[in-house]
């Protein structure tokens, strides 16, 4: 199992797909990213195991990351990392609760703040209303 693992995580084509689709991004896009080159040549690319220095880096780029983190990438560093970022990072439901509300208050604000600029419309229109009103008596 050891020498299956080891493999796969030697397998340079496999991380840049694996990335790739962390990423969102279809081989098109990487395509379009790396020069206009075709989605098959994505496609061949990963599922070579050797691709030189040079095309990692240039591949790294396009996907938005590094090329010491695309060359040394592992599934096991990624959820390791996962992990102990979510339970460092001492968020709760409570947080999360209280951001939503941050962001609400400003949207009630603004609302309050027309709903009061409406109704003084309102009352300027009627006003002008009487006003003609009285005019062509």
């Amino acid at each position: 199992m050891e020498d299956i693992t080891n493999t796969l995580s030697l397998h340079r084509g496999r991380k840049i797909e694996r990335i790739r689709k962390l990423r969102g991004m279809t081989q098109s896009e990487l395509a379009s990213k790396l020069g206009g080159i075709s989605k098959q040549a994505i496609s061949k690319m990963e599922q070579s195991e050797n691709i030189s220095d040079d095309k990692l880096k240039e591949v790294a780029n396009a996907l938005g990351v590094t090329f010491e983190g695309l060359k040394e990438f592992s599934e096991e560093k990624v959820l390791y990392n996962t992990l102990n970022f979510y339970e460092n990072s001492n968020v709760n439901a409570t947080n999360i609760s209280a951001n939503i509300e941050t962001v609400n208050n400003p949207l009630k604000e603004t609302i309050e703040l027309f709903e009061k600029q409406l109704k003084m419309a309102r009352e300027e229109f009627m006003t002008l209303l009487k006003k003609n009103n009285n005019t062509e008596e």
